[in-house]
């Protein structure tokens, strides 16, 4: 069957997608919401990184409890929860409840939220075949792209309506991400898996350190395009144009991935990753910056791939929903890091530490081939 075609997948994509959008949207959501309340946009920031923090500490106990009861069982309770939790967060702001209050509040879609994305890629499994698993994480990449762009850009058209409009519209994308959960049971959710014992963390250390390092080092362009353009004399004008390039690079990327619809080799894109790091470091002028995000941008999407379809062929069936929840969250973990060095040290060095995680990651590989890792038993 193509994926074009693939029913199946495409309700999938769109349930992910709407469960993706309340975390594009939240940032400037927050923002404009606090601002508008308390008229102090540091509270939206602080939300943000309260928030944050209750999806990364609460991701994979609460993916562990779903690869407990199931994750399509589970997911939709999960969603109407994060929903419950946006609605409240808007209720008390418009009642005008103290920042404290708000800063509770917030930890409730925080601690519900953060093994959502796990739980989702858990139901992939079951949604396509193998053969058709490289493509569709490529495609879901791109749509993502669309995702990331359009979540701000959505806040700010019903940020006109009244600062708790996109709140409601955050609620409302989860419960409609909840309709749209994979309804059939899976053989995870039929049978109820036998005990088994993964296989020990140097078996999945490779591809965990790959999702570092894309965090780390994209976040080095995403959080940056204003002091790169400024470094070769440009006013803030340029900035968007960095932006653009790694976004449109990374749907390139990805679309050549998902026409090949082979995994690949990831120490082709970590290879990428180490030679667009050296050029953003090197600072070679317009051209260097222009072709450095784009060696990124075009190695990140298929990165990603590859590192999510080596993962499932590692993880057992009764963990995926925490191994994958533990996947997105050293991704995050990687962004923040990369955020935090380019706000504290000099503009050069933050790549040098994407290149340095890329070259270790691409090691580990080397020790343990590509090729090798899904014949590797699980459950021996």
């Amino acid at each position: 069957m193509s994926l074009f075609t693939h029913r199946a997948y495409w309700r999938w994509s769109a349930g992910v997608q709407f469960a993706r959008l309340p975390s594009t949207m939240a940032p400037l959501a927050f923002t404009l919401l606090t601002t508008a309340t308390t008229g102090s946009y540091r509270l939206g920031g602080v939300l943000m990184a309260v928030f944050v923090a209750a999806e990364m500490v609460c991701a994979v106990p609460v993916g562990r409890l779903l690869d407990r009861v199931g994750p399509s069982r589970g997911l939709p309770v999960l969603l109407l929860l994060t929903a419950a939790g946006f609605a409240a967060l808007a209720v008390a702001a418009a009642k005008g409840a103290p920042s404290a209050g708000l800063l509770v509040l917030v930890l409730l879609p925080g601690i519900t939220g953060g093994a959502v994305s796990g739980a989702f890629r858990t139901l992939l499994a079951d949604t396509v075949d193998d053969g058709l698993l490289p493509r569709a994480i490529s495609v879901d990449a791109m749509i993502l792209d669309g995702v990331l762009v359009g979540g701000p850009a959505l806040v700010a058209v019903l940020d006109m309506a009244g600062p708790l409009v996109p709140l409601a519209a955050m609620a409302a994308a989860c419960a409609a991400a909840a309709v749209l959960v994979p309804r059939r049971g899976s053989s995870h959710d039929r049978v109820a898996p036998a005990p088994d014992v993964p296989a020990r963390l140097g078996t999945y250390l490779p591809w965990l350190c790959c999702a570092f390092t894309i965090g780390l080092l994209t976040s080095t362009i995403e959080v940056a395009p204003l002091p790169l353009v400024q470094r070769l004399g440009a006013t803030e004008a340029a900035a968007p144009v960095v932006i653009a390039v790694l976004t449109g690079a990374s749907i390139a990327g990805s679309a050549l991935y998902a026409w090949r619809g082979k995994t690949g080799d990831a120490r082709l894109f970590l290879g990428g990753f180490v030679v667009g790091g050296l050029g953003l470091t090197a600072d070679l002028g317009w051209p260097g910056l222009v072709a450095s995000v784009a060696v990124i941008g075009a190695c990140g999407g298929p990165l990603v791939a590859a590192t999510s379809v080596n993962l499932q062929r590692l993880l057992p069936k009764s963990r995926r929903s925490a191994g994958f929840s533990l996947s997105f969250t050293v991704q995050a973990c990687g962004f923040g890091l990369g955020s935090l060095a380019v706000g504290v040290l000099p503009l050069w060095l933050p790549p040098l530490f994407g290149v340095f995680a890329a070259a270790i990651a691409g090691a580990m590989l080397v020790v343990k081939p590509a090729r090798d890792i899904g014949t590797v038993s699980v459950t021996s």
